[in-house]
Protein backbone atom coordinates (compact mmCIF):
# COMPACT_ATOMS: atom_id res chain seq x y z
CA UNK A 1 0.00 0.00 0.00
CA UNK A 2 0.97 3.61 -0.60
CA UNK A 3 2.52 5.01 2.57
CA UNK A 4 1.00 8.24 4.23
CA UNK A 5 2.82 11.71 3.31
CA UNK A 6 5.32 12.60 5.81
CA UNK A 7 4.25 15.38 8.43
CA UNK A 8 7.56 16.69 8.47
CA UNK A 9 8.83 17.24 5.47
CA UNK A 10 11.87 19.23 5.86
CA UNK A 11 13.31 16.21 7.93
CA UNK A 12 16.49 14.87 5.05
CA UNK A 13 16.66 11.55 4.31
CA UNK A 14 13.57 9.71 5.11
CA UNK A 15 13.54 6.81 3.29
CA UNK A 16 9.81 6.66 2.49
CA UNK A 17 8.05 3.28 1.66
CA UNK A 18 7.66 2.33 -1.79
CA UNK A 19 4.06 1.89 -3.31
CA UNK A 20 4.28 -1.86 -2.88
CA UNK A 21 6.09 -3.83 -0.29
CA UNK A 22 9.06 -6.10 -1.15
CA UNK A 23 9.06 -9.04 -2.82
CA UNK A 24 8.94 -12.09 -0.22
CA UNK A 25 10.96 -14.35 -3.10
CA UNK A 26 14.68 -13.71 -0.92
CA UNK A 27 12.97 -14.68 2.24
CA UNK A 28 11.19 -17.39 0.73
CA UNK A 29 14.58 -19.01 -0.38
CA UNK A 30 16.00 -19.02 3.03
CA UNK A 31 13.68 -21.46 4.49
CA UNK A 32 14.69 -24.71 4.27
CA UNK A 33 12.92 -28.20 5.61
CA UNK A 34 15.59 -31.09 6.43
CA UNK A 35 13.33 -33.76 7.45
CA UNK A 36 16.34 -36.22 7.13
CA UNK A 37 18.17 -34.23 10.55
CA UNK A 38 14.84 -33.63 11.88
CA UNK A 39 15.42 -29.75 11.17
CA UNK A 40 14.11 -26.75 9.89
CA UNK A 41 16.71 -23.78 8.81
CA UNK A 42 15.47 -19.87 8.27
CA UNK A 43 19.04 -18.44 6.91
CA UNK A 44 21.38 -20.12 9.33
CA UNK A 45 18.79 -19.86 12.31
CA UNK A 46 17.02 -23.55 13.50
CA UNK A 47 13.29 -23.17 14.11
CA UNK A 48 10.69 -24.95 14.98
CA UNK A 49 6.91 -25.93 14.07
CA UNK A 50 4.53 -25.27 16.91
CA UNK A 51 1.32 -26.20 17.44
CA UNK A 52 -0.87 -22.88 18.11
CA UNK A 53 -2.28 -24.76 21.30
CA UNK A 54 1.07 -25.47 22.53
CA UNK A 55 1.50 -22.28 22.37
CA UNK A 56 -1.85 -20.87 24.83
CA UNK A 57 -0.82 -23.94 27.01
CA UNK A 58 2.59 -22.52 28.03
CA UNK A 59 0.97 -18.93 28.35
CA UNK A 60 -1.60 -20.72 30.73
CA UNK A 61 1.33 -22.07 32.40
CA UNK A 62 3.39 -19.21 32.39
CA UNK A 63 0.64 -16.58 33.93
CA UNK A 64 -0.60 -18.86 36.42
CA UNK A 65 3.06 -20.35 37.90
CA UNK A 66 4.87 -16.57 37.96
CA UNK A 67 1.96 -14.18 37.41
CA UNK A 68 0.50 -11.86 34.60
CA UNK A 69 4.01 -9.16 34.47
CA UNK A 70 6.61 -11.67 35.30
CA UNK A 71 4.77 -14.05 32.33
CA UNK A 72 4.76 -10.96 29.94
CA UNK A 73 8.22 -10.30 30.46
CA UNK A 74 9.61 -14.01 29.71
CA UNK A 75 7.24 -13.94 26.69
CA UNK A 76 8.41 -10.54 25.87
CA UNK A 77 12.13 -11.22 25.77
CA UNK A 78 11.57 -14.59 23.56
CA UNK A 79 10.06 -12.03 21.27
CA UNK A 80 12.90 -9.51 21.55
CA UNK A 81 15.43 -12.31 20.80
CA UNK A 82 14.09 -13.49 17.73
CA UNK A 83 13.48 -10.06 16.37
CA UNK A 84 17.31 -9.73 16.99
CA UNK A 85 18.23 -12.46 15.03
CA UNK A 86 15.97 -11.78 12.31
CA UNK A 87 17.39 -8.43 11.53
CA UNK A 88 20.84 -9.74 11.46
CA UNK A 89 20.03 -12.03 8.80
CA UNK A 90 17.76 -8.91 6.84
CA UNK A 91 20.60 -6.39 7.41
CA UNK A 92 22.82 -9.29 4.97
CA UNK A 93 20.25 -10.19 2.72
CA UNK A 94 18.87 -6.63 1.50
CA UNK A 95 22.35 -4.19 1.77
CA UNK A 96 22.28 -1.39 0.22
CA UNK A 97 18.26 -0.36 0.42
CA UNK A 98 17.07 0.09 4.17
CA UNK A 99 13.51 0.36 3.67
CA UNK A 100 13.48 -3.11 1.78
CA UNK A 101 15.85 -4.33 4.24
CA UNK A 102 13.26 -3.13 7.22
CA UNK A 103 9.79 -4.13 5.59
CA UNK A 104 11.94 -7.88 5.65
CA UNK A 105 10.88 -8.00 9.37
CA UNK A 106 7.05 -7.71 9.09
CA UNK A 107 7.08 -10.18 6.30
CA UNK A 108 9.56 -12.71 8.28
CA UNK A 109 6.82 -12.30 11.16
CA UNK A 110 4.29 -13.34 7.99
CA UNK A 111 6.24 -16.19 6.69
CA UNK A 112 6.79 -17.19 10.45
CA UNK A 113 2.70 -17.40 11.30
CA UNK A 114 2.83 -15.38 13.78
CA UNK A 115 1.10 -12.34 12.40
CA UNK A 116 -0.10 -10.79 8.85
CA UNK A 117 1.28 -6.85 9.02
CA UNK A 118 -0.25 -3.64 7.16
CA UNK A 119 2.39 -1.00 6.96
CA UNK A 120 0.59 2.44 7.45
CA UNK A 121 4.13 4.32 7.90
CA UNK A 122 7.61 3.60 8.08
CA UNK A 123 10.32 6.37 8.22
CA UNK A 124 14.16 4.83 8.11
CA UNK A 125 17.53 7.24 8.12
CA UNK A 126 19.85 4.81 9.54
CA UNK A 127 22.68 8.01 9.32
CA UNK A 128 20.91 10.01 11.60
CA UNK A 129 19.19 7.28 13.67
CA UNK A 130 15.46 8.72 13.11
CA UNK A 131 12.38 5.59 13.27
CA UNK A 132 9.20 6.18 13.08
CA UNK A 133 6.88 3.01 12.84
CA UNK A 134 2.76 2.59 12.33
CA UNK A 135 1.47 -0.94 11.66
CA UNK A 136 -1.64 -2.90 11.97
CA UNK A 137 -1.75 -6.15 12.67
CA UNK A 138 -3.98 -9.11 11.78
CA UNK A 139 -4.51 -12.37 12.82
CA UNK A 140 -2.22 -12.32 15.74
CA UNK A 141 -1.40 -16.12 16.76
CA UNK A 142 -0.63 -14.49 19.76
CA UNK A 143 -4.35 -13.26 20.30
CA UNK A 144 -5.95 -16.62 19.67
CA UNK A 145 -3.63 -18.05 21.99
CA UNK A 146 -4.37 -15.81 24.76
CA UNK A 147 -7.80 -15.94 24.03
CA UNK A 148 -7.76 -19.73 23.88
CA UNK A 149 -5.99 -19.45 27.57
CA UNK A 150 -7.76 -16.83 29.45
CA UNK A 151 -10.68 -15.18 26.23
CA UNK A 152 -11.21 -11.14 26.43
CA UNK A 153 -8.81 -9.01 28.02
CA UNK A 154 -8.27 -5.69 29.27
CA UNK A 155 -5.16 -5.08 28.13
CA UNK A 156 -3.11 -5.77 25.03
CA UNK A 157 -2.22 -8.61 25.18
CA UNK A 158 0.53 -9.41 21.84
CA UNK A 159 3.52 -9.20 24.49
CA UNK A 160 6.33 -11.57 22.62
CA UNK A 161 5.07 -10.02 19.09
CA UNK A 162 5.85 -6.23 20.67
CA UNK A 163 9.09 -7.88 21.78
CA UNK A 164 9.92 -9.01 18.30
CA UNK A 165 9.47 -5.43 16.64
CA UNK A 166 11.35 -3.84 19.32
CA UNK A 167 14.45 -6.21 19.11
CA UNK A 168 13.80 -6.23 15.01
CA UNK A 169 14.14 -2.67 15.40
CA UNK A 170 16.71 -1.70 17.86
CA UNK A 171 19.13 -4.38 16.33
CA UNK A 172 18.13 -3.24 12.69
CA UNK A 173 18.47 1.06 13.03
CA UNK A 174 21.53 0.08 15.85
CA UNK A 175 19.96 1.78 18.50
CA UNK A 176 17.06 1.54 21.11
CA UNK A 177 14.00 1.34 19.55
CA UNK A 178 10.69 0.95 21.80
CA UNK A 179 7.44 -0.56 20.16
CA UNK A 180 3.76 0.16 21.79
CA UNK A 181 0.75 -1.69 21.17
CA UNK A 182 -2.14 0.96 21.16
CA UNK A 183 -4.70 -1.24 20.23
CA UNK A 184 -5.09 -5.19 20.81
CA UNK A 185 -7.97 -7.59 18.71
CA UNK A 186 -7.12 -8.96 22.60
CA UNK A 187 -9.01 -6.41 24.19
CA UNK A 188 -12.04 -6.35 21.21
CA UNK A 189 -10.52 -3.64 18.99
CA UNK A 190 -10.99 -4.86 15.36
CA UNK A 191 -7.21 -5.34 14.90
CA UNK A 192 -4.17 -4.74 16.62
CA UNK A 193 -2.05 -1.16 15.89
CA UNK A 194 1.37 -0.99 16.98
CA UNK A 195 3.46 2.61 17.29
CA UNK A 196 7.78 2.51 17.42
CA UNK A 197 9.91 4.90 17.93
CA UNK A 198 13.44 5.66 19.58
CA UNK A 199 12.68 5.48 23.20
CA UNK A 200 14.07 9.02 24.59
CA UNK A 201 11.13 10.28 22.28
CA UNK A 202 8.57 8.41 24.52
CA UNK A 203 7.21 10.30 27.27
CA UNK A 204 7.78 7.49 30.21
CA UNK A 205 9.17 4.76 28.48
CA UNK A 206 10.35 2.90 32.04
CA UNK A 207 6.92 1.10 31.88
CA UNK A 208 7.27 -1.01 28.64
CA UNK A 209 11.20 -1.41 29.27
CA UNK A 210 11.19 -3.39 32.39
CA UNK A 211 10.12 -6.57 30.65
CA UNK A 212 12.82 -6.43 28.54
CA UNK A 213 15.62 -6.51 31.62
CA UNK A 214 15.85 -9.62 32.79
CA UNK A 215 17.21 -8.53 36.41
CA UNK A 216 14.36 -6.74 37.11
CA UNK A 217 12.08 -9.57 35.82
CA UNK A 218 14.19 -11.68 38.33
CA UNK A 219 13.34 -10.01 41.15
CA UNK A 220 9.85 -9.87 40.33
CA UNK A 221 9.52 -13.26 40.84
CA UNK A 222 11.64 -13.82 43.36
CA UNK A 223 9.71 -11.16 45.53
CA UNK A 224 6.42 -12.68 44.37
CA UNK A 225 7.20 -16.56 44.72
CA UNK A 226 10.03 -16.47 47.19
CA UNK A 227 12.10 -18.74 44.32
CA UNK A 228 15.64 -18.23 43.36
CA UNK A 229 15.84 -18.29 39.45
CA UNK A 230 18.69 -20.25 37.91
CA UNK A 231 21.20 -17.54 36.11
CA UNK A 232 22.14 -18.51 32.89
CA UNK A 233 25.66 -18.50 31.38
CA UNK A 234 27.66 -15.52 33.04
CA UNK A 235 28.89 -14.90 29.50
CA UNK A 236 32.72 -15.40 30.25
CA UNK A 237 34.48 -14.62 27.04
CA UNK A 238 35.90 -17.87 25.16
CA UNK A 239 39.50 -17.12 24.64
CA UNK A 240 41.77 -20.16 22.01
CA UNK A 241 38.70 -19.64 19.43
CA UNK A 242 35.83 -21.54 20.90
CA UNK A 243 32.76 -20.94 18.58
CA UNK A 244 29.04 -22.51 18.79
CA UNK A 245 25.59 -22.34 20.81
CA UNK A 246 24.59 -25.55 20.55
CA UNK A 247 23.36 -27.93 23.57
CA UNK A 248 26.55 -30.25 22.76
CA UNK A 249 28.98 -27.31 22.61
CA UNK A 250 27.53 -25.48 25.36
CA UNK A 251 27.36 -28.80 28.18
CA UNK A 252 30.80 -29.34 27.10
CA UNK A 253 31.75 -25.74 27.44
CA UNK A 254 30.58 -25.32 30.97
CA UNK A 255 31.98 -28.50 31.98
CA UNK A 256 34.94 -26.63 30.70
CA UNK A 257 34.10 -23.74 33.46
CA UNK A 258 33.44 -25.87 36.23
CA UNK A 259 36.63 -27.46 35.90
CA UNK A 260 39.08 -25.22 34.90
CA UNK A 261 39.75 -23.45 38.17
CA UNK A 262 40.91 -26.67 39.74
CA UNK A 263 44.21 -29.25 39.09
CA UNK A 264 41.95 -31.85 38.34
CA UNK A 265 42.93 -34.14 35.05
CA UNK A 266 40.78 -33.60 32.27
CA UNK A 267 40.25 -36.18 29.44
CA UNK A 268 39.06 -34.90 26.63
CA UNK A 269 36.93 -37.53 24.20
CA UNK A 270 35.56 -37.28 20.62
CA UNK A 271 36.24 -38.05 17.21
CA UNK A 272 39.10 -36.24 14.91
CA UNK A 273 38.60 -33.03 14.21
CA UNK A 274 35.88 -32.16 16.61
CA UNK A 275 38.53 -29.06 18.09
CA UNK A 276 40.32 -31.39 21.63
CA UNK A 277 43.00 -28.79 21.20
CA UNK A 278 41.37 -25.89 21.13
CA UNK A 279 39.22 -27.31 24.29
CA UNK A 280 42.39 -27.67 26.44
CA UNK A 281 44.33 -24.63 24.89
CA UNK A 282 40.63 -23.00 26.65
CA UNK A 283 41.08 -24.95 29.51
CA UNK A 284 44.19 -23.62 30.24
CA UNK A 285 43.53 -20.27 29.49
CA UNK A 286 40.54 -20.13 31.78
CA UNK A 287 43.14 -21.50 35.05
CA UNK A 288 45.06 -20.16 37.17
CA UNK A 289 47.79 -21.84 35.58
CA UNK A 290 47.11 -19.03 32.52
CA UNK A 291 50.45 -17.25 32.49
CA UNK A 292 52.15 -19.90 32.96
CA UNK A 293 53.75 -22.91 29.61
CA UNK A 294 51.10 -24.72 27.63
CA UNK A 295 52.59 -27.65 26.04
CA UNK A 296 51.02 -29.77 23.14
CA UNK A 297 52.40 -32.94 22.07
CA UNK A 298 50.64 -35.20 19.78
CA UNK A 299 51.53 -38.81 20.77
CA UNK A 300 50.72 -40.69 18.05
CA UNK A 301 53.60 -38.70 16.46
CA UNK A 302 56.39 -39.82 18.10
CA UNK A 303 58.35 -43.33 17.38
CA UNK A 304 57.65 -45.63 19.70
CA UNK A 305 61.86 -45.30 20.75
CA UNK A 306 61.94 -41.82 21.32
CA UNK A 307 58.42 -41.16 23.04
CA UNK A 308 60.13 -41.63 26.86
CA UNK A 309 62.61 -39.05 26.40
CA UNK A 310 60.84 -36.87 24.45
CA UNK A 311 58.21 -36.91 27.40
CA UNK A 312 60.58 -37.09 30.39
CA UNK A 313 63.84 -36.21 28.86
CA UNK A 314 67.44 -37.52 28.43
CA UNK A 315 70.90 -37.44 30.44
CA UNK A 316 73.49 -36.84 28.65
CA UNK A 317 75.40 -40.35 27.07
CA UNK A 318 72.00 -42.07 27.92
CA UNK A 319 72.28 -43.56 24.39
CA UNK A 320 74.18 -43.21 21.15
CA UNK A 321 73.75 -39.52 20.35
CA UNK A 322 72.56 -38.04 23.42
CA UNK A 323 75.26 -36.28 23.44
CA UNK A 324 73.80 -33.48 26.21
CA UNK A 325 71.02 -33.66 28.32
CA UNK A 326 67.74 -32.14 27.42
CA UNK A 327 64.51 -31.90 29.51
CA UNK A 328 61.35 -33.49 28.49
CA UNK A 329 58.06 -31.80 27.52
CA UNK A 330 57.14 -32.42 31.63
CA UNK A 331 59.71 -30.20 33.03
CA UNK A 332 59.33 -27.65 30.29
CA UNK A 333 55.49 -27.46 31.23
CA UNK A 334 56.54 -26.96 35.32
CA UNK A 335 54.08 -24.61 36.51
CA UNK A 336 51.45 -25.15 33.74
CA UNK A 337 49.84 -27.16 31.38
CA UNK A 338 50.69 -30.56 29.45
CA UNK A 339 48.11 -31.57 26.89
CA UNK A 340 48.61 -35.36 25.88
CA UNK A 341 46.65 -35.91 22.14
CA UNK A 342 46.28 -39.56 20.62
CA UNK A 343 47.45 -40.70 24.41
CA UNK A 344 45.58 -43.91 23.24
CA UNK A 345 48.52 -44.69 21.09
CA UNK A 346 51.42 -44.75 24.16
CA UNK A 347 53.73 -48.13 24.50
CA UNK A 348 53.13 -49.91 27.63
CA UNK A 349 56.94 -48.56 28.80
CA UNK A 350 55.45 -45.03 28.11
CA UNK A 351 52.17 -45.66 29.68
CA UNK A 352 53.73 -47.28 33.33
CA UNK A 353 56.13 -44.18 33.59
CA UNK A 354 52.92 -41.35 33.09
CA UNK A 355 51.12 -43.01 35.52
CA UNK A 356 54.07 -42.55 37.94
CA UNK A 357 54.36 -39.05 36.99
CA UNK A 358 50.69 -38.36 37.41
CA UNK A 359 51.59 -40.18 41.27
CA UNK A 360 54.51 -39.27 42.56
CA UNK A 361 54.41 -35.64 40.62
CA UNK A 362 57.99 -36.30 39.20
CA UNK A 363 59.56 -37.48 36.52
CA UNK A 364 62.71 -39.32 35.82
CA UNK A 365 64.76 -39.06 32.78
CA UNK A 366 65.86 -41.63 30.94
CA UNK A 367 69.37 -42.16 31.70
CA UNK A 368 69.39 -40.61 35.15
CA UNK A 369 69.82 -41.61 38.12
CA UNK A 370 67.31 -39.33 40.27
CA UNK A 371 63.61 -38.25 40.32
CA UNK A 372 62.97 -34.66 39.43
CA UNK A 373 59.67 -32.87 40.98
CA UNK A 374 56.92 -31.08 38.52
CA UNK A 375 54.29 -29.21 39.34
CA UNK A 376 52.05 -29.82 36.17
CA UNK A 377 48.12 -30.27 34.74
CA UNK A 378 47.85 -32.78 32.93
CA UNK A 379 44.90 -32.71 30.21
CA UNK A 380 44.67 -35.79 27.64
CA UNK A 381 42.53 -36.29 25.05
CA UNK A 382 41.70 -39.09 22.55
CA UNK A 383 39.46 -41.01 19.73
CA UNK A 384 39.85 -44.10 20.82
CA UNK A 385 37.63 -46.11 23.30
CA UNK A 386 39.89 -46.37 25.97
CA UNK A 387 37.88 -48.91 28.23
CA UNK A 388 37.57 -50.92 24.83
CA UNK A 389 41.62 -50.59 24.64
CA UNK A 390 41.71 -51.88 28.45
CA UNK A 391 39.97 -54.75 27.74
CA UNK A 392 42.06 -55.48 24.81
CA UNK A 393 45.18 -55.27 26.77
CA UNK A 394 46.35 -52.05 24.52
CA UNK A 395 45.99 -50.28 27.85
CA UNK A 396 46.93 -49.64 31.20
CA UNK A 397 43.53 -50.08 33.40
CA UNK A 398 44.87 -48.29 36.26
CA UNK A 399 46.59 -45.54 34.62
CA UNK A 400 42.70 -45.16 32.24
CA UNK A 401 41.43 -44.54 36.28
CA UNK A 402 43.67 -41.83 36.65
CA UNK A 403 43.32 -39.92 33.56
CA UNK A 404 39.47 -40.24 34.06
CA UNK A 405 39.05 -38.32 36.66
CA UNK A 406 37.08 -35.71 34.98
CA UNK A 407 35.85 -36.84 31.16
CA UNK A 408 34.71 -34.08 28.94
CA UNK A 409 32.83 -35.16 25.86
CA UNK A 410 33.17 -33.07 22.62
CA UNK A 411 30.11 -33.66 19.99
CA UNK A 412 30.90 -34.11 16.45
CA UNK A 413 30.29 -31.84 14.28
CA UNK A 414 27.04 -33.59 13.06
CA UNK A 415 25.68 -33.47 16.04
CA UNK A 416 25.88 -29.72 16.68
CA UNK A 417 24.85 -27.95 13.15
CA UNK A 418 23.77 -25.41 14.69
CA UNK A 419 27.04 -24.29 15.36
CA UNK A 420 27.97 -24.40 11.07
CA UNK A 421 26.62 -20.87 10.50
CA UNK A 422 28.77 -19.40 13.70
CA UNK A 423 31.54 -21.21 12.12
CA UNK A 424 31.37 -20.70 8.78
CA UNK A 425 31.47 -16.60 9.43
CA UNK A 426 34.06 -17.43 11.75
CA UNK A 427 36.94 -19.40 9.02
CA UNK A 428 35.84 -17.16 6.11
CA UNK A 429 36.73 -13.82 8.24
CA UNK A 430 39.45 -15.32 9.28
CA UNK A 431 41.30 -17.17 5.89
CA UNK A 432 39.79 -13.99 4.08
CA UNK A 433 42.16 -11.82 6.25
CA UNK A 434 44.95 -14.37 6.06
CA UNK A 435 44.96 -14.75 2.54
CA UNK A 436 44.26 -10.91 1.98
CA UNK A 437 41.22 -11.49 0.29
CA UNK A 438 39.40 -8.23 1.99
CA UNK A 439 35.75 -8.58 2.69
CA UNK A 440 34.75 -12.06 3.55
CA UNK A 441 32.88 -13.69 0.86
CA UNK A 442 28.92 -14.47 1.03
CA UNK A 443 27.62 -17.75 0.42
CA UNK A 444 24.68 -18.67 -2.49
CA UNK A 445 21.63 -20.25 -0.53
CA UNK A 446 22.51 -23.75 -2.14
CA UNK A 447 26.03 -23.38 -0.51
CA UNK A 448 24.81 -22.73 2.35
CA UNK A 449 22.08 -25.49 2.40
CA UNK A 450 24.65 -27.96 1.60
CA UNK A 451 27.10 -27.22 4.38
CA UNK A 452 24.86 -27.41 6.90
CA UNK A 453 23.56 -30.67 5.38
CA UNK A 454 26.82 -32.41 4.92
CA UNK A 455 27.84 -35.18 7.20
CA UNK A 456 31.79 -33.75 7.89
CA UNK A 457 33.50 -37.02 8.61
CA UNK A 458 36.64 -34.55 9.41
CA UNK A 459 34.26 -32.50 11.65
CA UNK A 460 35.14 -28.85 12.20
CA UNK A 461 39.25 -29.03 10.77
CA UNK A 462 36.92 -30.63 7.86
CA UNK A 463 34.72 -27.48 7.61
CA UNK A 464 37.70 -25.02 8.52
CA UNK A 465 39.73 -26.80 5.40
CA UNK A 466 36.69 -26.58 3.10
CA UNK A 467 36.05 -22.77 3.68
CA UNK A 468 39.76 -22.06 3.55
CA UNK A 469 39.62 -23.42 -0.10
CA UNK A 470 36.64 -21.65 -0.71
CA UNK A 471 38.48 -18.39 -0.08
CA UNK A 472 41.00 -18.58 -2.50
CA UNK A 473 39.22 -19.83 -5.22
CA UNK A 474 36.30 -17.27 -4.62
CA UNK A 475 35.72 -15.33 -7.90
CA UNK A 476 37.43 -11.91 -7.54
CA UNK A 477 34.42 -9.97 -8.64
CA UNK A 478 32.67 -10.23 -5.43
CA UNK A 479 30.06 -12.91 -6.62
CA UNK A 480 29.16 -15.45 -3.46
CA UNK A 481 30.51 -18.77 -3.28
CA UNK A 482 29.03 -21.79 -4.23
CA UNK A 483 28.63 -25.82 -3.63
CA UNK A 484 32.02 -25.76 -6.53
CA UNK A 485 34.01 -23.64 -4.82
CA UNK A 486 33.55 -25.27 -1.43
CA UNK A 487 33.84 -29.56 -2.44
CA UNK A 488 36.04 -31.33 -4.52
CA UNK A 489 35.07 -35.04 -6.55
CA UNK A 490 33.92 -37.65 -3.89
CA UNK A 491 32.68 -35.64 -1.41
CA UNK A 492 28.98 -36.98 -0.43
CA UNK A 493 27.14 -33.32 -0.56
CA UNK A 494 23.96 -34.79 -1.70
CA UNK A 495 21.33 -35.07 1.21
CA UNK A 496 17.89 -34.14 0.20
CA UNK A 497 16.11 -31.02 1.44
CA UNK A 498 13.45 -28.71 1.15
CA UNK A 499 12.08 -25.27 0.01
CA UNK A 500 9.04 -23.24 0.35
CA UNK A 501 7.58 -22.04 -3.06
CA UNK A 502 5.64 -18.56 -3.67
CA UNK A 503 2.56 -20.50 -3.34
CA UNK A 504 3.49 -22.43 -0.08
CA UNK A 505 3.90 -25.82 -1.54
CA UNK A 506 6.99 -27.63 -0.48
CA UNK A 507 9.84 -28.40 -3.33
CA UNK A 508 12.86 -30.46 -3.40
CA UNK A 509 15.42 -27.89 -3.22
CA UNK A 510 18.56 -30.41 -3.06
CA UNK A 511 18.51 -30.43 -6.66
CA UNK A 512 18.71 -27.32 -9.48
CA UNK A 513 15.11 -25.77 -9.64
CA UNK A 514 14.40 -26.69 -13.33
CA UNK A 515 14.35 -23.80 -15.26
CA UNK A 516 10.94 -21.33 -15.86
CA UNK A 517 10.72 -21.73 -19.45
CA UNK A 518 9.66 -22.86 -22.63
CA UNK A 519 10.84 -26.47 -23.73
CA UNK A 520 13.48 -25.52 -26.49
CA UNK A 521 15.11 -22.59 -24.42
CA UNK A 522 18.39 -23.09 -23.94
CA UNK A 523 19.18 -24.80 -27.40
CA UNK A 524 17.08 -21.53 -29.11
CA UNK A 525 19.93 -19.09 -27.26
CA UNK A 526 22.54 -21.21 -28.12
CA UNK A 527 21.57 -21.10 -31.78
CA UNK A 528 21.11 -17.25 -31.61
CA UNK A 529 25.14 -17.25 -31.30
CA UNK A 530 25.13 -14.39 -28.67
CA UNK A 531 28.22 -13.82 -26.66
CA UNK A 532 28.05 -14.76 -23.22
CA UNK A 533 28.50 -10.67 -21.69
CA UNK A 534 25.82 -9.96 -24.27
CA UNK A 535 23.43 -12.60 -22.51
CA UNK A 536 24.32 -11.62 -19.05
CA UNK A 537 23.47 -7.62 -20.50
CA UNK A 538 20.34 -8.61 -21.68
CA UNK A 539 19.35 -10.27 -18.73
CA UNK A 540 20.37 -7.72 -16.24
CA UNK A 541 18.76 -4.72 -17.67
CA UNK A 542 15.42 -6.87 -18.16
CA UNK A 543 15.71 -7.65 -14.15
CA UNK A 544 15.93 -3.83 -13.70
CA UNK A 545 13.41 -2.71 -15.95
CA UNK A 546 10.58 -5.49 -14.42
CA UNK A 547 11.79 -3.80 -11.23
CA UNK A 548 11.03 -0.29 -12.07
CA UNK A 549 14.68 0.44 -11.67
CA UNK A 550 15.19 -0.37 -8.31
CA UNK A 551 18.61 -2.48 -8.08
CA UNK A 552 18.37 -4.01 -4.71
CA UNK A 553 15.00 -5.80 -5.91
CA UNK A 554 16.59 -6.56 -9.28
CA UNK A 555 19.47 -7.87 -7.22
CA UNK A 556 17.56 -10.24 -5.01
CA UNK A 557 15.57 -11.78 -8.56
CA UNK A 558 19.03 -11.96 -9.57
CA UNK A 559 20.33 -14.15 -6.24
CA UNK A 560 23.02 -11.10 -6.16
CA UNK A 561 23.75 -8.08 -4.02
CA UNK A 562 23.18 -4.60 -5.05
CA UNK A 563 26.53 -3.56 -4.94
CA UNK A 564 27.01 -6.62 -7.32
CA UNK A 565 24.46 -5.63 -9.70
CA UNK A 566 25.04 -2.00 -9.21
CA UNK A 567 28.79 -2.81 -11.01
CA UNK A 568 27.50 -4.90 -13.38
CA UNK A 569 24.73 -2.85 -14.85
CA UNK A 570 27.29 0.17 -15.36
CA UNK A 571 29.58 -2.04 -16.96
CA UNK A 572 27.09 -2.99 -18.73
CA UNK A 573 26.34 0.29 -19.89
CA UNK A 574 23.30 0.90 -17.60
CA UNK A 575 22.29 4.64 -16.33
CA UNK A 576 24.36 5.81 -13.03
CA UNK A 577 22.85 4.57 -10.19
CA UNK A 578 23.02 6.78 -6.76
Amino acid sequence: MTATPFEDASIPLLTRISEADPDFADLLARLRFCPKDGRIWLDDQRMLLLHQSALAGLRHELVQSLGRAAARGLLTRMGYASGSKDAQMSKRLRQGDPVAGFLAGPQLHALEGIVRVETIRAEVDLEAGHHYGEFLWHSSSEVDAHFAAFGISDEPVCWMQIGYATGYTSVYMGRPILYREVECRGTGAPHCRIIGKPVHEWDDPAPDMVYFQPDALARLVEREHGVQLFQPDDGIPRPGGLVGISSGFTAAHQLLKKVAPTNATVLFLGETGVGKEMFARTLHALSPRADQPFIAINCAAIPDTLVESELFGVERGAFTGAVQSRPGKFERAHGGTIFLDEIGTLNMAAQSKLLRVLQEREVEPVGGQAARRVDVRVVAATNVDLRRAVQKGLFREDLFFRLNVFPVRIPPLRERKEDIPLLVRHFLAKYAARHGRGEAAALTHRALDHLLDYGYPGNVRELENIIERAVILAPENGAPLDVAHLFVQGDEVNAPFFGLSANGQLTDSSQPAPLPAAPGMVEQILGSELPLDTLETMIIEAAVRRADGNLAEAARKLGLTRAQLAYRYRKSGGEEIG
